[in-house]
């Protein structure tokens, strides 16, 4: 099974929220079965300064092969590549959906995304069975009590698909971190849910989280807990689910989406190497 490869333009600009824009994308080539799943990531390339599109990996059939493709791109052309979860795609178009968190220039996809127009174009990898998330997430559900899901606005994107993926009344519990009250946004399920919506407000980033996890009284029975934000809150609420409320380590699925003062093209501390090893045990 080989990653898609392709260029997509931008079709429209939405602002969700004052710092999240939901930005809409036709795709040249979209397999017709693949974007439909929750929690499904592609990854995005950004054009270099100086360009308007990036350049992008050659197509291969092998699995790794747009990897090496990409590497082997001059690093003064080779775009940047960051990952994302689809929001929605649209059912019968080559049309996705992708949010945004808006954090001024520290980034370049938070830089591009501030700046964004219809017409503008960027590459994109995936989606693909291979990124579909690594516990069958119904089956996990269904043999579970309840669903617990934490995580900041960078894992709003995925929740929202998981959210609406839950059979109807299926019990659940959000835990959301935000910066700010205008921050928080509408999320359509058809679970029995209950949101704690929590607002930073100059704090640490997972700071407000970690504490409302540890301090909640949260419902009886097994759980099947999902968390994604900021590195080490992640890591955090993980040890304390396993190692004081008594979860299975198998019962929690997380991801560590950014690290509080590292960048992505940063080298993974020895903690990110102990996580990537446990998740691919």
């Amino acid at each position: 099974m080989s990653l898609p490869v392709t260029s997509v333009q931008v079709i429209e600009v939405e602002r969700v929220t004052p710092r999240m824009a939901r930005i809409s994308f036709e795709a040249e080539v979209l397999d017709p079965g693949v974007g439909g799943t929750p929690d499904q990531q592609v990854k995005l390339c950004f054009p270099r300064p100086g360009r308007e599109t990036p350049v992008l990996p050659a197509r291969s059939d092998d699995v790794m092969g747009w990897y090496q493709a990409y590497l082997a791109i001059p690093e003064a052309e080779r775009p940047w590549m960051r990952s994302f979860t689809l929001r929605r795609r649209r059912p019968g178009t080559r049309v996705v959906e992708i949010d945004f968190v808006l954090h001024g220039d520290t980034g370049p996809a938070s830089a591009w995304a501030g700046r964004a127009r219809p017409g503008d174009r960027l590459g994109m990898v995936g989606p693909s069975e291979l990124y579909a998330p690594p516990v069958p997430f119904a089956d996990a559900v269904a043999a579970a009590d309840w669903v617990l899901l934490a995580g900041d606005e960078t894992a709003l994107p995925a929740i929202g698909t998981l959210l609406e993926a839950l059979p109807a009344g299926t019990p659940a519990v959000a835990f959301l971190e935000v910066a700010a009250e205008a921050e928080r946004q509408q999320l359509a399920t058809g679970a029995a849910l209950t949101v704690h919506w929590l607002h930073r407000d100059g704090a640490a980033p997972g700071g407000p989280l970690t504490a409302a996890v540890r301090a909640a009284e949260l419902p009886a029975g097994t759980p099947f807990a999902w968390l994604a934000g900021e590195a080490s809150a992640i890591r955090a609420l993980r040890r304390h689910l396993v190692g004081e409320r008594g979860l299975a380590k198998t019962s929690v699925e997380f991801a560590g989406y950014w690290r509080h003062r590292l960048g992505q093209d940063d080298a993974p501390t020895a903690e990110d190497l102990a996580d990537a090893q446990e998740k691919s045990a």
